[in-house]
This record gives structure tokens, sequence and C-alpha cells, in this order.
């Protein structure tokens, strides 16, 4: 879940400013002169999934929630699996007629096709929470950005995992672990998340 979360969350947004104000300069001078005034950082989103109190907090509740529902199809399986193995051998020894045979069987089959769509049905409901919790996240990393970046004026804060170089002078991913950290109101889900945000506006 994690590698998931991580290519979710590493695309961070890019900023740019411009000054129109700025005297007019030949192509060259003006390219130098954006280039050597530009700004940029990084972060390493690893380190924001694993240190973020608001990550700590969800990832064991979805984990949790995604063993619950391994458990219940195992044990819907395992139910499954031996009243087949029981309607074999009462077959084999005869214990039925052939309409009581067909009637066992087609509930049998039910039961495999209800238990395919429940399987289908809890995939998608933790499908639906992971999504969730990964907007979540990227809500969170953005806003703190915009806010972030209002006084540092990078013109782009990039991930690390692009990176062929980086060198460490440029790494603000202590600042945007701490300011979320510091904007974190513990124990909160993405949905109470949303609530606070409306109650806000």
């Amino acid at each position: 879940m994690k590698k998931t979360v991580f290519m979710a969350v590493a695309a961070v947004l890019a900023l740019a400013s411009c000054n129109n104000q700025a005297p007019k300069m030949d192509e060259k001078t003006q390219k130098d002169s954006v280039q050597n005034e530009m700004k940029i950082a990084y972060v390493e989103v690893d380190s924001i999934m694993s240190q973020y109190k608001f990550c700590k907090y969800m990832e064991p509740i979805l984990e949790k929630k995604a063993q619950n529902s391994r458990n219940t199809l195992a044990q819907k399986q395992q139910s499954l699996q031996a009243a087949a193995a029981k309607f074999q051998q009462d077959l084999q020894n005869n214990k039925y007629t052939q309409q009581q045979a067909e009637q066992v069987n087609a509930g049998l089959q039910k039961q495999n096709a209800d238990l395919q769509a429940l399987a289908q049905r809890l995939d998608n409901e933790l499908a639906n929470e992971q999504q969730k919790y990964l907007q979540a996240v990227n809500d969170s990393i953005q806003h703190f950005l915009d806010q972030y970046n209002k006084t540092k004026k990078f013109a782009f804060i990039v991930t690390k995992n692009g990176l062929l170089y980086a060198d460490k002078a440029y790494d603000i991913t202590n600042d945007v672990i701490n300011g979320l950290n510091k904007a974190y109101k513990g124990n909160t889900t993405p949905e109470k998340a949303k609530e606070e945000k409306k109650d806000k506006k």
C-alpha cells in the first residue's frame, strides 16, 4: 500500500512566478537572469508518508479494514468448500434424488456467485477508502505548500524521487513534515477533515 501512496502523492504542483514590471532585456540576458533567480526545492515523499501524523494514524486503520475483508472472505470460502465437499460425498453415497442434487448444486452455485460479488464489493469499498485517504494527504500537502511558499518564493517544489542529483541544501522535507504535523489535528479521518473544512467556510 505504501508504494501506491508514494506514487500518488509524488506529483507536487510546480509553482512559478514572473515579474511583469522587470525592464526589457535581450533574450540571452533574460534567460541567464531567470536561471540565476530561480529557486527550486525538493521533498522526500517517503519521509512524509512515514513521519506525517495523519499518515501514521490512517495507515493502520486501512490495513485493519483490509485484513477484516480478507478474514471475512476466507471464512466464507472455507464454508463454501466444506459444503461442496459434503455435497460430493453425499452424491457418491446416493443420498439425493436427481432433483434434490440439482437443487443443492444450484444452491452452491448461488453461494459461489454471492461470494464473488461480496469480494468485489469489499475491494471497491477498500479502494474508495484508500482514494479518500490519498486525496486527503494530497490536499493537506498542497495546502501547506501554498502557504509555505508565500514567504519562501520557490519557483518549483519537486519530489526527490525523479531527480538524478539533489543538493541537500535544498531539501525542505523537514519543513513540510513539521508544518503538516503542526496543522494536523489528531484522530482525523478524510471524512472528518472534509467536515472541518466545511465548518471553517
